[in-house]
């Protein structure tokens, strides 16, 4: 009888950490309506997407694989990677970062609408 409440116990607790997961992180699009706001082009190798931020704007948990961010205006943003302390940075309209897959949130920290194109490089497909 142990056997058994021990192993539901340890599938109820799997599965509760396979759904946080995805809770946890999902796709840009999906998770902030309000700040991701387009996307500009897809295929099989990229996603470019538009993203606005308002001031004081929050874009809950979400994943990237490895992307680059144009910034269209500047803005003050804090970005909390999974697991890491939150960081600030003053972006300046026009810089081009670059940054390795993360899972993480954002908050425009300034005081004016802060603007990017996001794209996505997409992993290639095992042949």
């Amino acid at each position: 009888m142990k056997a058994i409440k021990m192993i539901l116990m340890s599938l109820l607790i799997g599965l509760f950490l396979m759904m946080s997961s995805s809770v946890y992180a999902q796709d840009p699009m999906k998770a902030g309506p309000k700040v991701y706001k387009k996307i500009l082009l897809e295929n099989d190798k990229v996603r470019v997407m538009s993203a606005e931020f308002a001031p004081g704007a929050t874009m809950p948990w979400h994943s990237h694989p490895h992307h680059t961010v144009y910034a269209l205006t500047g803005g003050k943003i804090q970005i909390t990677e999974k697991g890491m302390p939150a960081t600030e940075s003053n972006i300046k309209a026009g810089d081009v970062l670059y940054f390795p897959p993360v899972t993480h949130k954002a908050k425009n920290t300034g005081t004016t609408t802060f603007k990017i194109v996001v794209t996505e490089i997409k992993p290639a497909k095992k042949k």
